[in-house]
């Protein structure tokens, strides 16, 4: 299995800290040494990062874990490859064009039969069944409303309906974001918390490393991370349930 990470902020933040977790489990302190890859948004631009390396040993990894790349929206996976070769096109997260925003999908589990399911306009590059998902659910999307709709509602409903159709297929742990929204979606195991004043420390469990968040923030800001796994002792993590879905926005739950 994979490991996901997310985060969801009102001001543009670095999640330095938490990749520093993170990148840990990918071949360290975890198994999933297949590859890495993370996405930031700047407004409605997206800046990636991949590597099939494994990131406790890419200098690229590194890079990000120390450079303070600021966004409100970040979605982060780290590989254990059971579905497509271990390759930079089957590096998560993946991302694709839909009403001029760009959205990105990351993914944990496996998925029995998803490729069987026909695909109209988006196509995947790499093999996993992970990006063949992605696709099939930007496509329904599309397919429902060839224009953004008005209501915010009825599209997450529809993308709770396709989150809960495609877990029928087997384990659909999920982070899907359009730069504005981060939907999650838990099978097994994803869980999170969000920071806000009074802001404490945090201590990761991964590496020896605490943050001091009164320090680093304003009163003002809210801070979510999610991850399959809580990446700090010393918090209080909210554990998702199987089939639930929490959507974000800003740093607040908003579904």
């Amino acid at each position: 299995m994979c490991e996901l990470l997310g985060m969801s902020a009102n001001v543009p933040t670095d999640i330095c800290f938490s990749f520093r977790g993170l990148m840990r489990r990918g071949g360290q302190t975890g198994p999933h040494r297949d590859g890495w890859g993370i996405a930031f948004y700047e407004g409605k631009g997206c800046r990636a990062f991949h590597d099939p390396a494994p990131s406790c040993e890419s200098e690229i990894a590194r890079l990000v874990s120390s450079y303070s790349i600021k966004s409100c929206v970040v979605i982060s996976h780290i590989r254990r490859a059971n579905r497509g070769r271990v390759s930079l096109e089957n590096t998560h997260p993946f991302t694709r064009e839909l009403w001029g925003r760009v959205w990105t999908f990351a993914h944990n589990g496996q998925l029995k039969g998803i490729k069987d399911r026909t695909l109209t306009f988006y196509e995947p590059v790499g093999t996993t069944d992970s990006e063949h998902a992605f696709c099939w659910l930007l496509d329904q999307i599309r397919m429902q409303y060839p224009e953004p709709p008005k209501s915010s509602g009825a599209l997450m409903r529809l993308i709770r309906d396709l989150a809960t159709d495609l877990g029928t297929l087997g384990v659909f742990n999920m982070l899907l974001s359009d730069g504005r929204y981060l939907w999650c979606h838990c099978a097994t195991n994803l869980a999170w918390l969000t920071r806000k004043a009074p802001f404490g420390p945090a201590t990761l469990i991964d590496e020896d490393m605490s943050v001091d968040f009164a320090k680093e923030t304003t009163p003002d800001d809210v801070v979510t991370v999610v991850a399959t796994r809580p990446l700090t002792r010393d918090e209080n993590w909210t554990v998702m349930k199987g089939g639930e879905m929490v959507v974000f926005k800003g740093g607040n739950r908003v579904r």
